[in-house]
């Protein structure tokens, strides 16, 4: 069985699952659900029947997909942005984010207090507390920040258990995301708020040519290279400035150049790039990992659920009172607990070019709140 986690293989069925969930979105019922909520639910299914490896047994592909690919996808889909719609969208991206964080502080309060009992995860209570605090502020990038300061990695169990957890509940959440939005809207009913969903040029697939292709490619990797770079150099001389806020600077920069715009496929690469993404995320997703942490699993779960739960009541709960549409709403919740990436391909997913940079720059205001919160938070528990 050591073609499963052959690299060629696993891409070959990640690219066949995009394929068959275009395929049913376009010519079945599924057409309700959505294409990023589809390759979520295949890779899912096929990580946890074996076809696929899983995140116990990730392969570097994996890493890579999300080290590479995610970022470059980024990029292209940037190289759409018009400044003036973000000029009217960024603000109220901004206020929901800032009160799915508040949401998820609270959550992290409430379901410690009140659904575990005070003996629950002992010394590591509050370490755990920060942990995903941290994580659910801006995505798993502070996940490991706080881990690596408590030693929460040389904890075996613990450490394994509360990443299978966080994978399981992340990519869970992600599926919320993309329905709650179309259930809400039935119930609830609310205007879309519309900024200005006109983007710098929409080409179809047959409009992809060899020069295209070939611009894009050297455009995207050298920026992704350079950006990597300038935040290592920036690390080195102590100051934390996440790649992604470089990535997101020049392709706006790129965007608003009269010839960036007759470039044509940017859209094509990176949704492609992004559904690569949301495969991965679904294998991680991984059910089989909770039985190999005994006990612990069900307080884990306990914990995760209900720190979630709480915060997409607060805020969904708040955002009802607000003027926002539901989906703006969905999209700043998954920059909270999903980061940046997830909550692009959200916007992607609902088709709302506006909020596509406010998204990524919530996003990345998280992964450098996120840290802060988490260390604060242990002292706070």
């Amino acid at each position: 069985m050591e073609f499963i986690n052959h690299p060629l293989y696993v891409l070959g069925v990640l690219s066949l699952l995009i394929l068959v969930s275009e395929y049913l979105v376009k010519h079945t019922f599924c057409k309700h659900l959505g294409t990023a909520l589809m390759v979520i639910l295949f890779g899912a299914l096929l990580a946890n029947t074996g076809i696929i490896p899983s995140a116990s047994n990730a392969i570097p592909l994996y890493h890579g997909i999300f080290e590479y690919i995610a970022p470059l996808s980024l990029f292209y889909l940037l190289l759409e942005v018009k400044l003036s719609a973000v000029r009217k969208a960024g603000l109220p991206m901004l206020v929901m984010f800032l009160l799915g964080t508040a949401g998820t502080v609270l959550g992290v309060w409430l379901s410690l207090t009140f659904l575990l009992p005070p003996e629950a995860f002992g010394e590591w209570r509050p370490i755990l507390g920060g942990m995903f605090s941290a994580t659910y502020t801006g995505g798993g990038l502070n996940f490991n920040t706080i881990a690596l300061h408590y030693r929460v990695v040389e904890e075996g169990v613990l450490y394994a258990g509360s990443a299978a957890v966080d994978n399981i509940i992340t990519t869970l959440w992600m599926l919320a995301c993309l329905g709650l939005p179309l259930v809400l809207k039935r119930l609830w009913p609310r205007e879309q708020t519309v900024y200005n969903t006109e983007t710098s040029h929409d080409f179809t697939l047959d409009s992809l040519k060899m020069w295209d292709l070939s611009l894009l490619m050297i455009v995207g990797l050298f920026t992704l290279l350079i950006s990597n770079g300038i935040s290592d150099w920036l690390e080195s001389q102590e100051i934390i400035f996440p790649s992604i806020l470089i990535v997101t600077t020049i392709a706006l920069l790129l965007a608003q150049i009269p010839a960036m715009r007759k470039v044509r496929g940017a859209n094509v690469l990176g949704m492609f790039g992004i559904y690569l993404f949301l495969v991965v995320i679904g294998a991680y997703c991984e059910l089989s990992a909770l039985q190999s942490i005994g006990p612990l699993a069900g307080q884990l779960m306990i914990f995760t659920t209900g720190l979630v739960l709480f915060h997409g009541l607060f805020i969904y709960g708040v955002g009802s009172f607000t003027p926002y549409d539901w989906q703006l709403i969905s999209i700043a919740s998954q920059a909270n607990i999903g980061g940046a990436t997830s909550a692009l391909a959200l916007a992607e997913s609902f088709n709302r070019q506006s909020l596509v940079l406010p998204a990524v720059l919530v996003g990345a205001l998280g992964n450098a709140l996120g840290s802060y919160l988490g260390f604060l938070m242990v002292n706070l528990l």
